[in-house]
């Protein structure tokens, strides 16, 4: 079993945190092989950025995605820079206020949930940037990649002391939508 996991948006959008995030909960609380890796441009917010997760219950041979069975875009240049990379029958999630310009054709041959995000998070949590950890319970809880429980503990390890209870509100809320999403809900 080989699972591979691409997050993508702009600096400041956590979606490097989200990577390490995923790959936690698959090493150490799964007990499973994960490899985490990143890419991001010159600029720490705003550039461009990249991280890929691969997840296996064997050693690694390649630690880069080949074809994401997983994919997250939170933003447009990610989007339509790596939307072709990933495998038909990905599912996908989109930043939907974030990307107004979808290739839907091709999309037909994905499974995508497009939604407000970030709104959602900000509804949820009071601020926009747990929206990151949203999307985790999201993906987590529609695509099984790794347990509830496992995730659960990953994000309350590695999110600053004093946050751990707003991101485990956002956390919950990205888990109902995500069990919608698995029942044909969305």
């Amino acid at each position: 079993m080989r699972k591979e996991v691409l997050f993508s948006g702009f600096g400041g959008q956590g979606v490097i945190l989200a990577s390490v995030i995923l790959g936690r909960a698959a090493a150490v609380y799964e007990g499973l092989y994960a490899v985490q890796t990143q890419s991001y441009g010159p600029e720490s917010r705003g550039g461009a950025s990249k991280a890929e997760v691969v997840i296996s219950d064997e050693p690694i041979d390649y630690p880069k995605t080949l074809e994401p069975d997983y994919a997250v875009f939170f933003s447009q240049e990610a989007y339509s820079k790596y939307l072709h990379t990933v495998k038909e029958g990905a599912k996908v999630i989109i930043e939907k206020d974030l990307v107004p310009h979808r290739d839907l054709e091709f999309e037909k041959k994905l499974d995508v949930i497009a939604l407000p995000l970030t709104e959602i998070a900000e509804e949820t949590t009071g601020l926009s940037l747990t929206m990151n950890i949203l999307t985790l319970g999201i993906l987590t809880a529609w695509t099984d990649v790794v347990s509830k429980e496992a995730i659960e503990k990953a994000v309350l390890d590695t999110v600053p002391k004093g946050t751990e209870e707003i991101n485990k509100r956002a956390l919950k809320k990205g888990f109902e939508i995500g069990e919608k999403a698995k029942a044909g809900e969305l």
